[in-house]
């Protein structure tokens, strides 16, 4: 079976790396980026405890490496912007192990390493054709040239939310703007920052989200409810705007939200504005002969920091399936749809006209932990491969 993955993020290193080695699959993985470019290199991320298990499980040299080069995402602590307190979760009561805490760039790094040497660089893809037989083949601009390679039996579409690979072979999906603004900004002179673990900062539903990432920087998400048009007005994006955004009532900023607050103004030009959105799942197109993996399947809010990480559980997992020759689709989806839906609770206090100190507090109850202790905990291991004759 020869199998080519189109692009080499978290989902497509990691099942590129995971079919390596696998008796009768070939694979060929290309990436649009040059080597040492790496998108998003400018922010962090957590991982969720069940990226790590799925790495643990099935990928153990990949688990250490991460482990080595993060820090463990221990606590989930939520406060208002006057630093009243409202939630603090010890994640290993509820998680086999703790999340990680790491730079997109290093991540990046450590995933495309052990798949150099069968990916390609610098390749966009422009088209999908047949072969006479019926397979895909690809078709790649590479500089000025557009170049071809096949024909594959499979075709991995992990190539991110925008991904080509699901626009060409199934349409452009329609997106769920979920009526929130996200920006994103990574803060590197951090040395005096009041903080370490993953916290929010609730100021009505607009939040500040901020934690440490290796190399003594500082990774600051802000989220803010848009108007019933989900657009973004311009006058959002200045100083002033942010800055009476998260600044408490009547009363001085907490002296974590105080040190986001100057940090925010002195690098403001550098944040990256989005508006969060979600798109049907979809698994396969083209009669089956497409996957598709990580966003480009599954694209969901951000509020339980499970994009990567369900992109960790699709790169290995798939490649234990479709190295036993089963149905990824039948593997992942039910668990995908749990993910994507109680993401989207857990994003309740974001929205106008919420309490989000009872929206919070309630999340510290036996049902959001039972959920929680699933989320975490329900990564399947690998099974037995058949013993060849």
């Amino acid at each position: 079976m020869r199998i080519g993955i189109i692009g080499t993020g978290v989902a497509g290193s990691l099942l590129a790396e995971s079919l390596l080695g696998t008796p009768g699959v070939t694979v060929a993985a290309f990436e649009r980026a040059q080597i040492g470019e790496q998108a998003e290199a400018g922010t962090g991320l957590n991982l969720g405890p069940n990226a790590a298990k799925a790495l643990r499980l099935h990928l153990p040299e990949r688990h250490a490496a991460l482990r080595a080069a993060s820090l463990d995402w221990r606590r989930w602590q939520v406060a208002l912007t006057d630093g009243t307190p409202l939630l603090d979760l010890d994640l290993l009561e509820l998680a086999e192990e703790p999340g990680l805490r790491i730079r997109w760039s290093e991540l990046y790094r450590l995933l495309r390493a052990p798949v150099a040497g069968c990916t390609q660089h610098g390749h966009a893809l422009e088209a999908i054709e047949e072969d006479a037989v019926g397979r895909l083949v690809p078709v790649f601009r590479v500089r000025h040239a557009l170049l071809r390679y096949g024909g594959f039996d499979l075709l991995v579409g992990a190539d991110g939310r925008y991904s080509q690979t699901r626009a060409l072979t199934a349409g452009e999906p329609e997106a769920s703007l979920l009526g929130v603004c996200v920006w994103r900004l990574l803060v590197t002179a951090a040395e005096d920052c009041p903080f370490d673990d993953y916290t929010q900062w609730f100021q009505g539903n607009a939040r500040l989200l901020a934690f440490r990432v290796p190399g003594g920087a500082v990774y600051i998400a802000g989220t803010f409810p848009l108007g019933a048009d989900g657009e973004m007005p311009e006058a959002a994006r200045s100083r002033d705007f942010q800055r009476a955004l998260f600044t408490p009532e009547g009363a001085e900023p907490c002296p974590a939200v105080a040190w986001m607050l100057a940090a925010i103004e002195r690098q403001f030009e550098e944040i990256h504005w989005a508006r969060s959105a979600t798109i049907p799942l979809l698994r396969s197109a083209a009669a089956g002969r497409v996957l598709l993996l990580g966003d480009a399947a599954q694209a969901m809010v951000p509020t339980l920091g499970q994009g990567a990480t369900q992109a960790v559980e699709d790169g290995v997992i798939a490649g234990a399936v479709l190295a036993a020759g089963g149905n990824v689709a039948a593997a992942r989806d039910a668990r995908v749809n749990f993910v994507r839906q109680f993401s989207e609770e857990a994003s309740d206090t974001l929205h106008p006209g919420t309490d989000p100190v009872a929206g919070t507090r309630a999340k510290d109850g036996p049902a959001f932990r039972a959920k929680l202790r699933r989320l975490y905990t329900d990564v399947p291991a690998p099974s037995p491969r058949p013993i060849e004759e």
